[in-house]
């Protein structure tokens, strides 16, 4: 009866699945069949008149006063439905990412940083924060001749999961890899071969160090500042900016990591350092960062 019970379970799951990835083929296909700024508008005003309305929005208002504690909650609001509206956005704009950077969206400053750095053959780990459309954060170093590898986090639908994967493979000629607890040393091994690894710094990590952010202690990642402080790698931070539609400016800043004799000392600061950064980053253009998770705890 069990292994009965057992199968139907994954012959609904397997369903469930080949479902959502349909349904998810079929929002590809309708986007591509508008223009470009239309797609990523009707995605972003569906996700406007929608979210709001779900139970994530209040963790956003309440996340948001705490972070600016003496706006109004009409403050709070704005920022609020503005986000969902860019959320949306990146949504659509994550199925056709091979559009935006054909079409020549996007405006680098600053790019002379990557290409300095790229000539002393030392490896480099980029880090960047869910704001702007952060898909986007990688193209510069491409364009500049990094081949990097990535990390992310792994879709619970198997047939998703690898159908994105393969979609973003040209962007990681270094592979891209789903997180988890064998990883770390690979990765090392890049950084200490020159190589790059690129990862998004800027969600909640209960594994990681309790550093400032928006005035709180945050849990935060050290594993780029490890990579860099242990690998004796280059540390730069970007942020991708959304200026008008499907328009971006992506910026790059190098970030600071200490080498004295208390190693462990060095990479908190180090970290400290990047979440400072994004902080200042984010009260730039609030209503781009992605307030949905639940960065404090």
């Amino acid at each position: 009866m069990k292994q009965g019970v057992a199968g139907d379970k994954r012959r609904w799951s397997g369903l469930r699945h080949t479902g959502e990835f349909l349904g998810l083929r079929l929002v590809r296909l309708m986007l591509l069949s508008m223009p470009l700024d239309m797609a990523s508008g009707v995605m972003g005003w569906a996700w406007r008149l929608i979210a709001p309305h779900l139970h994530r929005h209040e963790r956003v208002l309440a996340q948001l006063a705490q972070a600016y504690p003496d706006k109004p909650r009409a403050f709070h609001e704005k920022i609020a439905l503005d986000m969902w509206r860019n959320l949306g956005r990146v949504f659509a704009e994550s199925l056709m990412i091979e559009r935006i950077i054909r079409h020549g969206r996007i405006t680098v400053r600053d790019g002379e940083v990557l290409a300095t750095h790229l000539a002393t053959g030392k490896g480099t780990v980029f880090v960047s924060l869910h704001s702007g459309n952060w898909e986007l954060a990688i193209t510069p170093a491409m364009a500049s001749g990094y081949k990097a590898a990535g990390i992310y986090q792994r879709i619970k639908n198997p047939l998703v999961d690898a159908w994105v994967l393969a979609g973003r493979r040209g962007l990681y000629p270094r592979g891209l890899f789903a997180k988890g607890s064998d990883i770390g040393r690979r990765l090392m091994r890049v950084v200490r071969e020159g190589g790059a690894v690129a990862m998004l710094a800027d969600l909640r990590d209960r594994r990681g160090a309790y550093v400032p952010f928006f005035g709180r202690p945050a849990p935060s990642s050290i594993f780029p500042a490890l990579l860099c402080r242990t690998g004796d790698a280059t540390l730069i931070a970007a942020r991708v900016i959304r200026t008008k539609g499907v328009h971006f400016v992506i910026e790059v800043e190098r970030v600071a990591v200490p080498q004295t004799q208390d190693r462990d000392a060095d990479i908190i600061e180090a970290t400290a350092s990047i979440q400072a950064l994004f902080e200042k980053w984010i009260r730039e253009h609030p209503e781009q960062w992605m307030w949905s998770h639940r960065r404090w705890g």
